[in-house]
């Protein structure tokens, strides 16, 4: 009997498959770049030739366009790192702010919706706890799409608002945080022991309204890791037996990053800083009053259009970030 070959195995052919068709299409970007860039020399040379002003606007197009995909090709060869190519896997806490701070979660996550939808990913909702009176206490949103983790992982951090609060009558203005916890969603059994005394698995009713099954058995999984203090939380899945499983897979690759950070800080001779969820802990602030900017404050980037990147434009923070970490930045 023939032992099975490398192309009767779904999963590998398929990542063949998908790594053919990635480096077929960069080839084709990049022939597209220099072919443009030919043609733009060339109506340089015509414009010269026969002193033709009009067609100064025209190259001034043509080169903002090539500007724009040259940039975004090369963003992407900063995408290097193990696990970028992976699907990315978001959690939101609010965090000091009360009610405010929930409204600010919920506008981090459509925030994030839209930019994952403008980049052809898709987009699951995990898990996720209402707040008290608006908004989210937290989220957990899976990022399907090549290079997701890749692109997201600047994301992870604090997240800083500043605006005049519309749950506040005297119409002061407040400042509400949210953490952001960006991981790879590693499909890969990852080499991560885990100790039945170290975790505690608790069921609980999915949050949501409508369905058959959801609101009437408690399907969804909470693990807790004792010591660590990591909680993971999943209640998408079909069954409890799904969402268990998808809840340690979660906490697996957790605990192996964690263990490769610890292992990075032991060989540096440095301690990561550990951030709270409030005050002086944010990578990114958003102000809207009395001024309008977000700023990020690893890489100073800045925009004036706050509502912009609430739609979901955080392009110009997320390459400024894969620029910044290339550099030895992170």
């Amino acid at each position: 009997m023939e032992e099975p070959g490398f192309w009767d195995n779904p999963e590998q052919s398929a990542a063949v498959v998908q790594e053919s068709k990635k480096l077929k299409t960069t080839i084709e970007r990049y022939e597209a770049l220099c072919s443009d860039r030919e043609d733009m020399l060339t109506l340089i040379e015509i414009g010269e030739e026969e002193n033709d002003a009009d067609l100064v606007s025209e190259i001034q197009e043509n080169l903002e366009s090539f500007e724009k995909e040259f940039e975004a090709l090369r963003i992407e060869t900063l995408l290097c790192g193990e696990y970028d190519r992976e699907n990315a896997i978001l959690t939101l806490h609010a965090g000091a702010g009360g009610t405010e701070s929930c409204d600010w979660a919920s506008m981090l996550c459509r925030m994030f919706q839209r930019y994952a939808e403008k980049q052809g990913f898709q987009v699951e909702m995990l898990d996720f706890l209402d707040g008290d009176e608006a908004g989210l206490k937290s989220v957990t949103l899976q990022v399907n799409g090549l290079n997701a983790y890749g692109y997201m992982k600047s994301e992870h951090g604090v997240h800083r608002l500043v605006r005049i609060s519309p749950f506040n009558a005297a119409g002061k203005r407040q400042t509400s945080f949210v953490s952001c916890d960006v991981m790879p969603d590693i499909q890969a059994d990852v080499d991560v022991e885990i100790d039945e005394d170290d975790i505690r698995i608790d069921t609980y009713r999915s949050s949501g309204a409508g369905g058959q099954h959801i609101n009437k058995t408690s399907s969804a999984i909470r693990i807790t890791h004792f010591p660590t203090g990591i909680v993971v939380q999943c209640q998408n899945e079909r069954s409890q037996h799904m969402n268990k499983d998808k809840a340690m897979q979660m906490l697996k690759a957790k605990l192996y990053l964690l263990k490769q950070q610890e292992q990075r800080e032991k060989a540096s001779g440095i301690r990561g800083e550990v951030k709270d969820n409030g005050w002086g802990s944010q990578i990114r602030s958003y102000v809207m009053q009395p001024y309008t900017m977000v700023k990020d404050h690893r890489t100073n980037t800045e925009v004036s259009n706050v509502q912009g990147v609430l739609d979901g434009n955080i392009e110009p923070f997320i390459n400024a970030y894969l620029a910044w970490i290339s550099t030895g930045g992170a």
